[in-house]
């Protein structure tokens, strides 16, 4: 499959309307997640998820994630201290998987 041009990123989850960057920063890193489970085809990659417990992990990880996000609901408005700490979390468990996010 054609990722090009590599350089631009359509984030579905936002409009055109302005977001605070931190809320861009979010949906910008999960769409990311998003087009490598959707469009990268996961389950017939080169990357052999069962190789070693180190990728049957992050394969678990990258599914639970994908999850996540796929039933998360943003209100577009100022989150609670709560939602907030949740999304910092999850995005700090991508981070520590983006090793796996290669094709």
């Amino acid at each position: 499959m054609n990722m090009e041009p590599g350089n631009l990123l359509k984030i579905d989850t936002l409009s055109e309307d302005w977001r605070d960057k931190d809320s861009v920063m979010l949906h910008a890193c999960f769409q990311l997640l998003k087009d490598f489970v959707e469009k990268e085809d996961i389950q017939h990659r080169k990357n052999n998820w069962n190789s070693d417990e180190k990728h049957i992990a992050a394969k678990a990880e990258i599914d639970e994630l994908y999850k996540w996000w796929i039933t998360y609901s943003d209100s577009g408005s100022v989150l609670d201290d709560k939602k907030y700490e949740l999304e910092n979390a999850m995005l700090i468990r991508l981070i520590n998987i983006r090793w796996a996010l290669w094709t």
